[in-house]
């Protein structure tokens, strides 16, 4: 098994022409045309996750966002970005990233998000022009029963793990449509708008931004690595259908750079 062989296999529903102009999915460091013996899955590159890849004898390491998002000019232990790049060549790893290319497949990030609150019928939010089946932007689905909203605050707060949720105004009404979109998904926030949905979920909202639906949707931010973390499910899922006997684990490493305190 090569590294081509596991970067080909993922991107067979997510491929790196999917990927947003400014991203920088794909492969990333090593060679690709190296033999893997096992990877390590992940939702961000740091330091202790290429610690916990050297320990456990991993050869390669596959994320979600990219550590090497902008070019860079030189390998020093300046930047935790650098120091793990220089472990991993070190240490003959190898990285991958899948990123908006994984965002933009119906197959993906908002896909995975959606099966997990127990949504039906989930078609794109906003499809590709090109493939409008395939790709697109976030996911639109709905609820069997509808709900009340803080059942929904509750259940969505449940699922993704977390402390706490900010959102807008709760407005009275049941919520049954919902689109969401994992990571930072505000410049969908009218396509949500005009598909009338009850609740909108995403997260990296502004201030301001919460006062956009003027009442006619809940909006929901449930924060950047919570509706994000399933994507390393999503991609150890692909690699085991397709190789079976290939060892691929997820992370023990938490790499939540948000921190949440909760007054009691």
């Amino acid at each position: 098994m090569t590294v081509k062989d596991i970067l080909n296999c993922i991107i067979e529903v997510a491929p790196l022409h999917w990927q947003e102009s400014y991203d920088n999915a794909g492969f990333q460091v090593g060679d690709l045309n190296a033999e893997t013996r096992k990877a390590l899955i992940c939702l961000d590159i740091t330091e202790e996750v290429v610690d916990e890849a050297v320990t456990k004898h991993c050869d390669l390491i596959i994320s979600h966002h990219p550590l090497i998002f902008r070019g860079l000019k030189h390998l020093t232990p300046e930047t935790y970005i650098e120091r793990a790049v220089m472990k991993a060549v070190k240490h003959d790893i190898a990285m991958i990233s899948m990123h908006t290319n994984l965002d933009n497949s119906y197959l993906g990030v908002s896909r995975v998000l959606a099966e997990r609150l127990g949504l039906n019928n989930l078609h794109l939010l906003q499809p590709s022009e090109m493939e409008p089946e395939l790709c697109g932007a976030g996911m639109i689905g709905e609820f069997v029963n509808p709900m009340e909203e803080v059942d929904f605050l509750n259940l969505v707060a449940e699922t993704i793990g977390s402390p706490c949720l900010r959102h807008s105004a709760l407005m009275g009404r049941k919520i049954q449509k919902v689109a969401l979109c994992g990571g930072a998904g505000v410049p969908f926030m009218q396509d949500a708008l005009r598909q009338k949905v009850d609740a909108y979920l995403t997260a990296d909202i502004k201030y301001h931004d919460f006062f956009v639906p003027e009442g006619n949707i809940l909006l929901v931010d449930g924060g950047h690595f919570e509706t994000e973390q399933f994507t390393k499910e999503l991609i150890c899922e692909l690699i085991r259908k397709k190789f079976p006997t290939f060892a691929a684990e997820i992370a023990e490493t938490k790499t939540n750079s948000v921190h949440y305190f909760v007054k009691k």
